[in-house]
């Protein structure tokens, strides 16, 4: 006989376990799939060569929305905040960035004048209310808070650091503007990577009774004559449920949906675009120049962070991990070789000579960041949760 189930949960990442732990205090049954052969999705954490690395730099936001979830959950995430600081590039030259006080002051990139722009524009982000933002794009709402272009150029950076957005001309400045106030409180680098949140999540899951199925694709869900659900998988096997809770791609579900389901979202689910990066992920026995830890592109969307400063990231907590990443326009045609390139060059300028001291690293040169663009009037969709971006939670 076909299982049946109260609630499937289809995809094992962070938004699949968590809606699953507080699913378990009720008397429902309740399944996860996850296709993969490991759980935790874009959340995961893999061990290569020892080294721990997230799908590119993952950080938690002390004030974040996420925070008080996992602590109602009993999830205890355990690392440091990192320092303000770092450098600005443009082309070859080099700048203090003035994201601390003494950055600030330091700093060459900016005039007097500027600087008391840019301290102006960072109270405007503080005071911000989204109300007041829901109708303009963030290009509008950087050209409407400041004037000088290279205040404007640090909005844009604050921007795609606090979200991975990088198209201003397209996204939402309610949802850019909300996060870069987020960032402001400060994130935490996670000891162990975000897959120590996965396993707490599992294993209460596990003990509360959920039941969790790897290298389960779904290939198709219809509904049955009693307006159940089943999903078909990949194997041909038929799962039942009353109700389906569905984590994974909006795009990819108009596929998996029979003609039989209605869905007048289709269309919608349609026009949503995933953000996307590119990330070069690098374990070295060294750091060539020790005191360099973070550095952003000014006009180039390119972000360097050392994460092992302020979290244990390889089995014997020596190595220095850090990720260089590039932020890709929605409509950006990806070259791998391009990127990968592209990204070992801005490693070679910030770090000359790091490949002596390498032990481990990857280039995945098109990661998905989210499966949604923030773009306006996106809040009025009520098919999709506010956004929630898995990078930067």
């Amino acid at each position: 006989m076909n299982p049946k189930w109260d609630v499937v949960i289809v995809g094992g990442g962070l938004a699949g376990y968590v809606a699953a732990n507080f699913l378990a205090n009720t008397n429902l049954k309740v399944l996860i799939l996850e296709k993969a052969k490991k759980v935790g999705g874009r959340a995961k954490t893999d061990r290569i060569n020892q080294q721990f690395f997230n799908l590119g730099p993952h950080a938690l936001y002390n004030k974040g929305k996420a925070r008080p979830i996992l602590e109602e959950l009993g999830i205890t995430p355990e690392g440091n905040t990192p320092r303000l600081g770092g450098l600005l590039l443009e082309n070859n030259t080099q700048y203090t960035a003035p994201f601390s006080t003494l950055g600030l002051l330091k700093t060459r990139f900016l005039n007097w004048k500027e600087r008391k722009e840019w301290i102006s524009s960072l109270i405007k982000i503080k005071n911000s209310i989204s109300d007041e933002l829901v109708t303009q794009t963030f290009q509008k709402w950087v050209q409407q808070t400041a004037k000088s272009e290279k205040v404007r150029s640090l909005l844009y950076i604050m921007g795609r650091l606090a979200t991975y957005c990088h198209s201003p001309e397209k996204v939402s400045a309610n949802v850019i503007v909300s996060h870069m106030q987020y960032a402001m409180g400060g994130v935490i680098y996670l000891d162990g990577g975000w897959q120590t949140m996965i396993d707490q999540l599992h294993n209460q899951a596990v003990i509360s009774g959920v039941q969790i199925q790897t290298n389960s694709n779904v290939k198709q869900i219809v509904t049955n004559e009693s307006d159940q659900f089943q999903l078909i998988l990949s194997n041909n096997d038929i799962i039942q449920s009353k109700h389906i809770l569905y984590t994974a791609a909006p795009h990819e579900l108009n596929k998996l949906l029979a003609e039989s389901v209605p869905q007048p979202q289709r269309s919608f689910f349609e026009q949503i675009k995933p953000i996307k990066a590119a990330t070069l992920d690098v374990s070295l026995k060294k750091l060539p120049i020790p005191k360099l830890l973070f550095a952003m592109g000014i006009t180039d969307s390119i972000y360097y962070s050392v994460h092992s400063k302020y979290a244990r990231l390889s089995k014997d907590g020596l190595s220095t991990i850090l990720h260089v990443l590039k932020y890709h326009h929605p409509d950006e045609k990806i070259n791998g070789r391009k990127e990968k390139a592209n990204l070992e060059k801005f490693l070679d300028m910030i770090q000359p000579g790091w490949r002596k001291y390498e032990v481990a690293s990857r280039c995945l040169p098109q990661i998905t960041v989210s499966y949604r663009l923030p773009q306006i009037g996106d809040e009025k969709e009520s098919v999709t949760p506010k956004h929630i971006f898995p990078g930067y939670l």
